[in-house]
């Protein structure tokens, strides 16, 4: 799909192989974070360890540009999948540091990325939050005060650096790198189903200011396209990691239980091996549509296709390893339960309808009537 990695020789695979030794822990620890909503203090750490989070940043950064230039994407996209399947709420707050930093590299100034880069190999992991809540949305003054929050912050409580949206003076919505000590983070209130590791919650960043350096690129930069569309390849990958750790413990089950030789469960995982793979197969064109240079247009149509094909998949495995495991696969604590809730989670990102129907309208104007 893509050309030989960059970096030194064996860079990639190095790190690829750091990460797949961290999994069988990763997973070991996943259900004790998960009972207890509890940030992934230790995975973090150990992501830190293994020199994941310098990776993302681009080589000028002195990083092996994992997410921030077009030659990483290959090992990026490993690298998610692998998460995934280790803990799917790990990935989701590696994912948004990868998507953190990106818009630093490519919207932010010189500056801004050595002050980032400085922080990140430091040990900092990144925030992206662009949801506002419904009332008292994020917003600065003239002077430079902040007032009002973000709602829905992957992290809460825990990152130390984010980059969010955020209304300026004059009203424009922009993109800040902005420290958060000293705000307020309160929980959701009302539990998650799924994701309960990621410690989602709302952030009030009442009486802070922000520096003049903060501000990052031009109004609506975080709207550009096609990042804002095919940059969700990311996390598709993520999904499929957690896919292929579901099937892999369904058919694990299976086996155990003696019922791998039933008919009607091999012709259950047959499919869902079937759609497992087809996930895969949209997820490498998605990445290579959206990193290598794709027409910005035909790239957010493969990206909102592959999106809404693994959402099927996902939908479709589900219900097979329910149908297939009976009250097994509901059972707690056990981890077929808890990854059943958090891929069904992590698989409500917004206006799924809207993204079908958009990537289905491009089609028809560039390959209807011949």
């Amino acid at each position: 799909m893509y050309s030989v990695p960059i970096g030194k020789p064996g860079d990639h695979q190095r790190l690829l192989a750091a990460i797949t030794n961290l999994l069988p822990d990763m997973a070991a620890r996943a259900a004790g974070y998960d009972e207890a909503c509890a940030f992934p203090l230790d995975d973090i750490a150990a992501l830190r360890e293994a020199n994941l989070l310098a990776a993302v940043l681009p080589r000028r950064a002195g990083g092996l540009g994992l997410g921030t230039e077009p030659q990483g994407a290959e090992t990026l996209a490993l690298a998610l999948r692998l998460l995934g399947r280790g803990n799917l709420a790990v990935g989701r707050l590696f994912e948004a540091h990868v998507n953190a930093l990106r818009l630093i590299a490519s919207r932010g100034t010189p500056d801004q990325l050595r002050r980032a880069a400085t922080l990140v190999q430091a040990g900092a992991l990144f925030g992206l939050w662009v949801t506002d809540p419904p009332q008292d949305a994020l917003r600065a003054t003239a002077d430079g005060s902040l007032h009002g929050g973000k709602a829905f912050c992957s992290g809460a409580g825990q990152l130390r650096h984010a980059v969010v949206t955020l209304r300026d003076p004059a009203g424009a919505t922009r993109l800040a790198m902005l420290a958060t000590e000293g705000t307020v983070a309160t929980p959701l209130p009302m539990r998650m189903q799924g994701m309960r590791a990621a410690t989602t919650g709302r952030i009030a960043f009442d009486g802070l200011r922000i520096a003049a350096g903060a501000w990052i690129g031009q109004p609506d930069d975080y709207l550009a396209e096609p990042d804002l569309s095919a940059g969700a390849w990311r996390t598709s990958a993520v999904t499929c990691g957690g896919l292929e750790a579901l099937l892999a413990l369904a058919m694990t089950q299976l086996v155990a239980r003696g019922r791998d030789a039933d008919p009607h469960q091999r012709a259950r995982m047959g499919r869902a091996w079937i759609a497992q793979e087809t996930a895969l197969l949209w997820l490498q064109r998605a990445a290579d549509a959206a990193e290598r240079g794709a027409d910005a247009a035909d790239a957010v149509a493969t990206v909102g296709f592959a999106r809404t094909a693994i959402e099927d998949a996902c939908f479709a495995i589900l219900q097979l390893v329910e149908r297939s495991l009976g009250l097994a696969a509901f059972m707690q604590p056990g981890p077929i339960e808890r990854v059943r809730r958090d891929l069904a989670t992590y698989l409500r990102q917004p206006a799924a309808d809207e993204v079908l129907t958009e990537a289905a309208a491009h089609v028809m104007r560039t390959q209807g009537g011949g």
